[in-house]
């Protein structure tokens, strides 16, 4: 008998160096409760401080990644309606920052997606660093279907993942993309068919976490960072960064191995 909670959970496990987020709600397509963004959000607050970590996993329960959040709907039922200025106050201490910890933190993050991922599941997989998909996968930003506009970043995501023209179609028309299509957007990282899914995630994760971790996350804050920075800005900000990699024990050990005309043995350090 599932003795799973009626508003779902997060499950978060260690592998090594990597940690493993799947939302576990797949009776409703992994929609997010309240208590599931809150736990994502404490997961990864708590990651972004964890120095044994070295890379991210975030995927779905069952067939599909995640519908979204049901929170919205939940609170604006006939018989009870939330006080006013409630999204004002929620939402920047939930799903935007669930967002911005994606965007923020300082190791590569991976999203895993099959089946749907619809408007804030959609943009979770849009603000990871790397998202691999089934082929037949489906993103979708729903909200002008629903009668609202959209949040969760992403008015701010889209456009500068496939332009102007392609984000009004997905948040204007609320056109579903595919999962190939996706991938010829530059939308996500890459299309597989669904039975190469798992094995694709696996090696882009295993690749991940063996890489300069440092020198990955100043790469990460440094590409964010040029997205609203001049070019002189952006060049500065490098300089830091080269200055702070350039002190890891990664650092020597990539000098080492080019020396030596091996394969670099990187601890994350």
């Amino acid at each position: 008998m599932d003795s799973a909670p009626a508003d779902g959970s997060l499950t978060a496990s260690r592998d090594g160096a990597i940690l493993r987020l799947t939302l576990d709600r797949p009776s409703q397509r992994n929609s997010l409760s309240r208590s599931m963004i809150d736990s994502l959000v404490a997961e990864l607050s708590d990651a972004a401080t964890d120095d044994a970590l070295r890379a991210i996993l975030i995927r779905g329960a069952g067939d599909d990644f995640c519908s979204g959040a049901d929170w919205i709907a939940a609170n604006n039922s006939a018989d009870q309606r939330p006080r006013t200025g409630d999204i004002l106050r929620r939402i920047p201490h939930g799903a935007h920052r669930v967002i911005e910890l994606i965007q923020d933190i300082q190791l590569p993050v991976i999203c895993s997606v099959r089946g749907f991922a619809v408007g804030l599941g959609c943009n979770l997989a849009l603000a990871a660093d790397f998202t691999v998909a089934a082929a037949d996968a489906v993103f979708w930003e729903p909200f002008a279907a629903r009668g609202f506009s959209p949040d969760s970043g992403a008015t701010w995501l889209l456009p500068r993942l496939i332009g102007l023209a392609r984000a009004k179609q997905m948040l204007l028309l609320g056109d579903k993309v595919g999962g190939d299509e996706a991938a010829d957007w530059g939308l996500i990282h890459q299309a597989v068919d669904p039975a190469e899914l798992d094995r694709a995630t696996e090696e882009l994760l295993t690749r991940l976490a063996a890489a300069p971790t440092v020198a990955l996350g100043l790469a990460k804050q440094a590409l964010h960072y040029g997205q609203h920075a001049t070019l002189n800005q952006s060049m500065t900000q490098e300089l830091f960064d080269l200055e702070l990699s350039c002190r890891t024990e990664d650092f020597k050990e990539g000098l080492a191995a080019f020396r030596e005309r091996r394969p670099p043995e990187f601890r994350g350090r």
